[in-house]
């Protein structure tokens, strides 16, 4: 598959992330009545993630987000060269959804930037007041987890077809766990789409959440690799991109 395509996969799968897990946040988490609240928030993401890879996991490998694709470089799943082209392609789907975002939200009287707009913080901006320590303990940990399952739901060795599904759950037990901490990110592109249009602090506290996420994905590929023995993929993979949500059926 030609990298064009590829990357237009990626932008349009951190589009659909952003807007539909940022949105459920800045929509329909605190709805009168009916919000769908942290458990809803946490299984929007997670279903966007879901949703996507059935729909381009044949295409791009359905990355979404920079630091997938650095783990699955790392861990030997995904070529390098195309890194820079998979990060930028999700960073410009994430500012994409995150523009569209707005311009629904502020079609409501009294919308107001300053509450967030499901932004990504520690410190006085972390909804639970948590610091930049616990902040960055936590980036680090989910996303060397959530990297963890990727790689073992994707390993031939698993069983086929069942990796979205594995991954879209593992990525709503992470915002369940960690929503309370920093808002959520494992992404840098989904933390970076949202900040463009906060500025200010958000602009200023970004770099947490791309220095935590892409440690965790990096070290989850070097520890994947030791504990289960796996070689290098990367090497000759023609067509999709290595490290696709969904394994080819045997046979």
């Amino acid at each position: 598959m030609p990298l064009s395509n590829r990357a237009a996969a990626e932008f349009i799968g951190t589009f659909w992330l952003v807007l539909g897990g940022c949105g459920s946040a800045v929509l329909a988490a605190a709805f009168p009545q009916v919000g769908i609240r942290l458990m809803g928030v946490a299984f929007a993401f997670g279903l966007t993630v879901l949703t996507m890879a059935y729909a381009f996991g044949h295409v791009s490998g359905c990355h979404l987000n920079p630091a997938v694709s650095l783990g699955l470089v790392v861990g030997g799943r995904f070529r390098a060269g195309d890194l820079l082209p998979y990060a930028v392609a999700q960073v410009a789907g994430a500012v994409a959804g995150a523009a569209v975002l707005y311009l629904i939200a502020s079609g409501k009287a009294g919308f107001d930037l300053k509450g967030g707009f499901a932004s990504n913080g520690f410190g006085e901006h972390s909804p639970g007041g948590y610091s930049l320590t616990a902040a960055l303990l936590c980036e680090f940990v989910m996303t060397f987890m959530f990297l963890i399952i990727i790689l073992g739901a994707t390993d031939q060795r698993a069983p086929s077809g069942f990796a979205p599904i594995a991954i879209g759950l593992g990525l709503t037990l992470i915002h369940l766990i960690s929503i309370p901490v920093t808002n959520t990110s494992v992404n840098p592109a989904r933390s970076t789409g949202l900040a463009l249009f906060v500025g200010g602090w958000a602009i200023e506290q970004l770099w947490a959440f791309w220095v935590a996420p892409l440690a965790g994905a990096a070290c989850a590929g070097v520890a994947y690799r030791l504990v289960s023995g796996e070689r290098s993929r990367a090497a000759g993979i023609e067509g999709p991109a290595a490290g696709s949500t969904i394994p080819k059926s045997p046979g």
